[in-house]
């Protein structure tokens, strides 16, 4: 009965979203309310505790719409001054190829802005991009989403493996770059075919065909880039540990991928195009600004990014000057929810936004019109988050009650692992994923499951690094299908509302991705 009560969590999401196909703003309504009533009335949260984690929900969807603002505002303010079309024109003369486009545009670019920034932000920027290419808008939102997976175990310059893993026993330096190189090991089988699953997900399901052989073709070409990317990622795994993994391994995966397309090297003669949207028009007038000053926001939110996430001083002083953080809200000690906004994506973006007008040299109206309509796009989102936020923390927090049970999150791992046993090494990722689908987070899933994880490994004998490593992969699998990244997905596409359509899309691929991560570390341990 206790694991029913927690599982609803999981359970009520899933009925509304996939199977009643309500819109998160309703659907996520209704979880919500179920979760918190059954925390109140049944594992016997206190009422303080219970509004409390409400109240942080709903500050924590603040500091997301923050992000979805500046990433929708950078993209319109581009739209307006001309510099999408440019590099639209870019995309098309390394390849004409949508199959092509979605590698180099979801995977790598999104892989690059994934190992500066982390926290939903790729799907975001991404998935508007694909947009102003002529993908059908359900078939960006989902591509987007399947692509942020390979790179969000190292997102964020390492925080899911130095965060995530910090409250492990003997957490240091040496522990860190061990898991590291277990995660880029194991990964060489479920990261490797990432590139060839973006292709069927688009042939397949939203080319007017809907057929595998145009995804088979590309399978060569595929196949190359994803065993570059991730062997690239083990070899900088070895050499600097987790922090800048995902970059580098993303910008070695670019180069890679742009000179063999640009060649035409293992593709098919013929581009496939099938996915357009039936009235897209390819912008055939040649656009006079350059393409460096076209990409240059995008360069300038990159190198912000890492700046503020590796100089020291640059760290602290955007982590603490403007600080609207709300610690131990109504005086529950442990329930804070952390904002500082000049440490935040969201600005950064807003940032480039504003430096956009001024280096491509175009009025400022073009900022304020894509303010007014980036704020429009983003209103549908906000109601579905703050439902969303509110259940992640109350589920999260339910262990501070007054009936003596362990967290919801607890009691499900601890019923996961009774029933798996030694067959663990294949369920571990998968307990990931539900964190991950709960929390919305790879970092706060590893946070949350990797103590659970380390004793289940004990307990039965398994390699405890692979265990923590399988545990990090699969809080990145399930990127995938986490609410909140589905919100943002959404709305950044116009699609608010259709956020159950796009996770039947995602979940299959996360599904799939469990199940490799599990048999990569399988092969791990026999290896040893």
């Amino acid at each position: 009965m206790l694991l029913l009560i927690a599982l609803s969590a999981i359970i009520a999401p899933f009925v509304f979203l996939v199977i009643l196909r309500f819109s998160a703003r309703k659907g996520m309504f209704f979880s919500a309310v179920i979760v918190i009533t059954l925390a109140f009335f049944v594992w016997g949260m206190e009422q303080t505790v219970v509004l409390a984690s409400v109240f942080e929900g709903m500050h924590k969807a603040l500091t997301i719409l923050l992000i979805l603002f500046g990433a929708i505002l950078l993209l319109n303010t581009l739209r307006h001054t001309g510099a999408v079309d440019r590099i639209n024109q870019g995309f098309r003369g390394i390849s004409g190829d949508m199959r092509v486009q979605v590698v180099l545009v979801a995977f790598l670019f999104g892989a690059l802005i994934e190992g500066a920034a982390g926290f939903g932000t790729p799907a975001a920027v991404t998935g508007p991009l694909m947009i102003a290419l002529g993908f059908n808008p359900m078939a960006a939102a989902a591509l987007a989403l399947v692509a942020d997976s390979s790179p969000v175990s190292f997102g964020a310059v390492g925080t899911p493996v130095q965060v995530g893993l910090s409250n492990i026993p003997g957490a240091d330096l040496e522990f860190y770059k061990n898991i590291a190189v277990k995660i880029t090991q194991i990964d060489l089988l479920p990261g490797t075919f990432v590139p060839f699953i973006l292709v069927v997900i688009l042939t397949v399901f939203f080319g007017k065909k809907k057929g595998f052989k145009s995804a088979w073709e590309l399978f060569p070409w595929t196949f190359f880039v994803g065993i570059t990317y991730t062997l690239s990622a083990l070899l900088y795994a070895s050499l600097f540990g987790p922090e800048f993994v995902s970059i580098l391994a993303s910008l070695t995966g670019l180069v890679v991928a742009t000179l063999t397309a640009k060649k035409g090297f293992l593709l098919p003669k013929k581009e496939w195009t099938d996915a357009l949207q039936d009235d897209f028009k390819v912008e055939t007038e040649k656009s006079t600004m350059g393409l460096l000053t076209a990409w240059s926001p995008y360069l300038v939110v990159v190198g912000l990014l890492l700046i503020t996430r590796i100089m020291p001083s640059v760290k602290e002083f955007t982590q603490t000057a403007v600080d609207w953080s709300w610690t131990n809200i109504f005086g529950v000690e442990g329930i804070t929810s952390k904002w500082p906004v000049l440490y935040s994506p969201g600005t950064i973006l807003i940032l480039a936004a504003i430096l956009a007008v001024f280096i491509q040299r175009k009025s400022f109206s073009n900022f304020t019109k894509a303010s007014k309509e980036s704020l429009v796009a983003i209103q549908g989102a906000g109601l579905a988050l703050l439902s969303t936020l509110a259940l992640v923390q109350v589920f999260t927090h339910s262990g501070m009650n007054m009936n003596d049970l362990i967290s919801m999150p607890q009691y499900i791992a601890e019923s996961l692992a009774a029933t798996f046993g030694s067959m663990w090494i294949f369920a571990a990722p998968f307990l990931g994923e539900l964190g991950a689908f709960i929390t919305g987070s790879a970092t706060v899933s590893t946070l949350t499951f990797s103590p659970i994880q380390f004793n289940i490994a004990n307990q039965t004998g398994i390699n405890t690094e692979v265990v923590l490593a399988l545990q990090v992969i699969g809080a990145a699998a399930g990127n995938m299908i986490c609410v909140h990244n589905v919100v943002a997905a959404s709305a950044v596409v116009g699609l608010s509302g259709k956020e159950g359509d796009i996770i039947r899309k995602t979940i299959g691929p996360a599904i799939l991705y469990g199940l490799l991560t599990g048999i990569g570390g399988y092969i791990v341990i026999a290896l040893l």
